[in-house]
């Protein structure tokens, strides 16, 4: 069974992960999701099939992927023992950044054309790893554990700033690349994705969703069914569990306020449903998350 998997960035300013290594298929399971933000993955090591806009395009080291916000998209990758999945992962909200860029006309173009534009291709190819933007990645991975909260919005401004001045030039020289000029049309499943993201944690209905989103019930479940693999109740599912892992590594909620807090009241039955997921209970992961970060307590890609 697949999920989607929307991320609420809004209280995320930027999730970065070096060079992320996945050595088996059980530390990487390719899912249809989607991201509130921008997403940006850089392959450093790896083979498999990328899935967007139900289009497919083969993975291969020196690609560069751009997910705009709520774009639905698939990696499946073939792991072997000598050949890793290894990557960057670069995800954050537009919105908030926006108007770093104001200074800089031309990049400010770039910045909003990446997220709002019909791209010719979702991807490029040949990205050696001797170019100066992996010296860049490689810089700010090394600075970021060693800058405070207070200066988190002026650090990743400037890193974000540095990263699409480089990114610009190499996206701008290579056929093909450049924007239609379009506005990118929204697929109707990313304005479900967009609808339940401001209500997974309530009672799910689907006649009122159905309402709201202006489609019957049936069509908005065949259509998200069709489009994602997921049944809209395994999405909710999943995303409330992502948000309970959330809350489970970065504060000190008791387990049955976590289960509250995402829609799910009942302490045994959040218990129980945890554990059917990630084989075992909420208390046991928060311990476990007092280790090295696992590969499961951060958004896949």
């Amino acid at each position: 069974m697949t999920y989607v998997q929307a991320f609420n960035l809004n209280e995320m300013k930027l999730y970065y992960a070096y060079r992320r290594t996945s050595a088996d298929s059980e530390q990487f399971q390719g899912t249809f999701h989607a991201h509130q933000g921008i997403e940006i993955l850089i392959i450093h090591e790896g083979s498999g099939t990328l899935v967007v806009d139900q289009k497919s395009y083969e993975i291969a080291p020196g690609m560069l992927c751009v997910f705009q916000p709520y774009q639905l998209h698939h990696i499946q990758m073939d792991i072997l023992p000598h050949s890793p999945f290894v990557r960057t992962v670069i995800q954050f909200e537009p919105s908030l950044y926006e108007d770093y860029f104001d200074k800089w006309p031309s990049l400010l173009a770039f910045f909003k054309q990446i997220h709002t534009s019909k791209l010719s291709y979702p991807c490029l190819y040949n990205l050696d790893e001797n170019d100066p933007l992996h010296a860049l990645l490689q810089r700010f991975d090394r600075k970021r554990s060693s800058i405070g909260k207070r200066d988190e919005p002026e650090e990743f401004s400037l890193f974000l700033i540095e990263f699409f001045h480089a990114f610009k030039s190499i996206w701008e020289t290579r056929s093909g690349q450049l924007g239609s000029g379009l506005t990118r049309k929204v697929h109707q499943a990313e304005r479900i994705l967009v609808w339940l993201e401001s209500h997974y944690a309530e009672p799910l209905r689907l006649k009122q969703m159905a309402a709201e989103l202006h489609l019957s019930p049936y069509h908005l479940s065949h259509l998200f069914k069709e489009c994602t693999g997921s049944s809209i109740s395994d999405y909710v599912t999943a995303r409330r569990l992502q948000q309970a892992i959330k809350l489970l590594t970065s504060t000190d909620q008791a387990v049955a306020r976590i289960g509250e807090a995402i829609g799910v009241t009942n302490c045994s039955y959040f218990c129980k449903l945890f554990k059917s997921h990630y084989g075992i209970t909420p208390h046991q992961y928060r311990k476990l998350a007092l280790k090295p970060p696992d590969v499961t307590a951060v958004p896949r890609s």
